[in-house]
């Protein structure tokens, strides 16, 4: 894939329902769909997996898992430790998931789990990819994050002045 690809943005809300189903937001699914590789689109290339960081799901296209792998592919596969962390950590850890003709994908019970899901979430665009959420879990961490911009910001005009 050559160019820019169209970033992840925006906080969209959802919800998860009984089943362990969430409608991936329609712009997301575009993204997804003019990443994935002819011939499987209407899988909508979505890969998800546990974030190490968070208490949420990282979830990507074709896009970044290319460059995962082009990143992988440039370190030795048997005698590289870096290469089975990353590859541990990532690739094996990361769930190809199907998504319906509603838009809909059912979520691994050790997904929901990992990022305790409850029926409100939200879908938080972080340019290359998104996350998954708990609308409840995820209010806090967006406030502690602006707080810090904020906090950057006045310390840059503060060094500024005369």
């Amino acid at each position: 894939m050559t160019g820019l690809v169209q970033p992840f943005i925006s906080t969209v809300p959802g919800s998860l329902d009984s089943k362990g189903r969430v409608c991936i937001p329609a712009t997301y699914r575009h993204i997804l769909s003019a990443q994935a590789p002819q011939g499987i689109q209407s899988t909508a290339g979505l890969y998800i997996c546990p974030s190490f960081i968070d208490p949420a799901l990282d979830a990507f296209g074709q896009t970044l898992l290319d460059a995962i792998h082009a990143r992988l592919a440039a370190q030795d596969p048997f005698f590289s430790v870096a290469h089975d962390d990353e590859a541990t950590a990532l690739i094996a850890r990361t769930q190809s998931l199907p998504v319906d003709e509603n838009g809909r994908v059912r979520l691994p019970e050790a997904l929901i789990e990992h990022a305790g899901l409850k029926d409100r979430i939200v879908f938080v665009g972080k340019a290359q990819k998104f996350q998954v959420w708990d609308a409840q879990r995820y209010a806090p961490i967006e406030a502690e994050a602006l707080a810090r911009v904020k906090a950057r910001m006045e310390k840059l005009r503060g060094g500024d002045a005369l």
